[in-house]
């Protein structure tokens, strides 16, 4: 159910949500992706690089782009930190082929930070991303794909967002970048993962970023191509 004391946009954007789900035809592509960045006031610079760079890197692995290829998945790239400050930095993006899987990585890979020193909105960051999926109702599995290295601090409060997901049949996995806040981990697992099979993996420092992420792509797509006969494995878990 929607909060109505929720912000009026958000509200509208998930009510497109899931009546856009509840329209939805047959299904087109296998899986819709968010990759949702965490650009908060805690991660530098350089923090900031890795991330992107992982981010690219995991998408070019080859069990994961054929993955992407075989189950024709729509991607998008969205930035988030305090409330009111999330943006889609590259939009949905359907992929074909393995060219359509290079053109979004280097996308990603050379996408400018959006905001810095700001608050953590991981509520307002999962009803934005949400959101999104209105534009690709036709893909059978819808997943938000979250990194952060804080717990929230600011608007809606995660688990007050979950009802709506849930009810546009959203999973919302995660990658902990462990360092900055104690039993991070263990906060995710607890107040923001979501749906059947959600799960978390966690990365101890910013530079086991780009290994975790790859992990955790092969984890969310790589099963997607089972029913279309590719051949790529779960990879390791």
């Amino acid at each position: 159910m929607i909060d109505h004391s929720w912000p009026m946009p958000i509200r509208a954007f998930l009510l497109r949500l899931l009546a856009a789900c509840a329209a939805a035809p047959a299904a087109a592509c296998d899986i819709a992706l968010v990759l949702a960045v965490d650009v908060s006031g805690s991660v530098d610079r350089e923090e900031y690089r890795i991330q992107m760079q992982g981010l690219a890197e995991g998408l070019r692995d080859g069990a994961v782009s054929e993955a992407l290829v075989v189950g024709e998945a729509a991607l998008l790239l969205m930035h988030w930190t305090g409330s009111t400050r999330q943006q889609v930095v590259v939009p949905w993006t359907r992929i074909a082929d393995f060219e359509d899987v290079e053109r979004f990585a280097a996308t990603v890979e050379q996408a400018p930070r959006q905001w810095r020193n700001f608050s953590t909105a991981i509520g307002e960051a999962l009803a934005f991303a949400g959101a999104t999926f209105a534009e690709v109702a036709d893909c059978e599995k819808r997943v938000i794909d979250i990194s952060g290295d804080g717990s929230s601090n600011e608007g809606l409060a995660p688990q007050a967002v979950h009802p709506s997901l849930a009810g546009g049949g959203v999973v919302v996995n995660a990658l902990v970048i462990e360092g900055a806040e104690p039993e991070l981990t263990e906060y995710f697992w607890e107040n923001v993962i979501l749906g059947p099979g959600a799960f978390v993996i966690t990365a101890n420092s910013y530079a086991e970023y780009p290994a975790r992420m790859r992990r955790k792509l092969l984890r969310e797509v790589a099963r997607q191509i089972s029913a279309r006969g590719g051949t790529a494995g779960p990879g390791p878990m």
